[in-house]
């Protein structure tokens, strides 16, 4: 097994505030892999330092065995050109037709003729299932639909790495099991390596191939969505049966509300 992605004692703060640390993570060729975790815990920040717009701290990304190029580089382009992005909300462009959202990177990064580009963006609405969506705007097709015109954009050029921001987030159930059957389907048939961050268990283990556990910064765990989903790690036991008591707390970490209310002792 050959590894795509490589994290290495990672270190990444805004300011002084730390956001992940002593992170270190192996994403294989022709996987899926999960990172999961509660809200803050650095989940979405690694696909922003894998795809170059922010650097690391401290610690070294590696993509085919070479480090992220240096932001707004010629060389950080061109691994550009191996990634593709599903932005949480689909980001599409408002302005443009279905078909020329999918065909902008190809635009942007190909000098193909125009025939040819009609027929692979056909090819990428049709695996999808929009192609006689094509002529309509963002604003004329659902939300579910618009996912999964995103997720044709992504996969636009073939890209070796496929980076999944909360797929599932705002999708009704029949939405979310078509969106992570095509996440599966497209990875095996583009041969490529998908990252996947979700909060979503049951979809997310339905599909993925490994998982990364984070919490604060840190994996906490890691393992087979199989071995997940018995593990007794205290975080991962309350993240995957959704339990209320557990070592992330309710109560945003401070003073108790008798120490608010000018009394002594007593519990938040």
């Amino acid at each position: 097994m050959t590894t795509l992605v490589e994290i290495q004692n990672l270190h990444f703060s805004y300011g002084d505030r730390p956001i992940l640390s002593e992170l270190t993570m192996v994403f294989p060729r022709n996987k899926v892999v999960a990172i999961m975790g509660g809200s803050g815990s650095g989940k979405t920040t690694i696909l922003r330092l894998i795809g170059g717009l922010i650097a690391p701290n401290s610690g070294q990304i590696r993509l085919e065995g070479h480090p992220i190029a240096t932001q707004r580089s010629a060389a950080l382009y061109q691994q550009r050109r191996k990634m593709g992005m599903l932005f949480q909300h689909g980001a599409l462009f408002t302005d443009l037709t279905v078909f020329e959202n999918v065909a902008f990177p190809l635009r942007e990064h190909t000098n193909l003729p125009e025939t040819l580009l009609h027929d692979l963006v056909m090819m990428k609405l049709e695996a999808v299932g929009l192609r006689n969506a094509a002529g309509l705007t963002p604003s004329e097709i659902s939300g579910g639909m618009a996912r999964r015109v995103a997720l044709a954009r992504a996969v636009a050029l073939d890209p070796q790495l496929i980076m999944y921001d909360e797929p599932f987030a705002g999708l009704d159930p029949i939405s979310m099991g078509v969106t992570a059957n095509l996440i599966r389907q497209l990875n095996d048939a583009l041969g490529s390596t998908s990252i996947l961050v979700s909060h979503d268990v049951h979809e997310s283990f339905a599909i993925a191939d490994y998982v990364y556990f984070l919490s604060q910064g840190r994996v906490v765990a890691e393992g087979t969505p199989a071995e997940m989903a018995i593990s007794d790690h205290p975080y991962v036991a309350q993240f995957v049966n959704a339990r209320a008591d557990g070592p992330v707390p309710f109560h945003y970490p401070g003073k108790t509300l008798a120490q608010d209310l000018g009394l002594s002792g007593g519990a938040q």
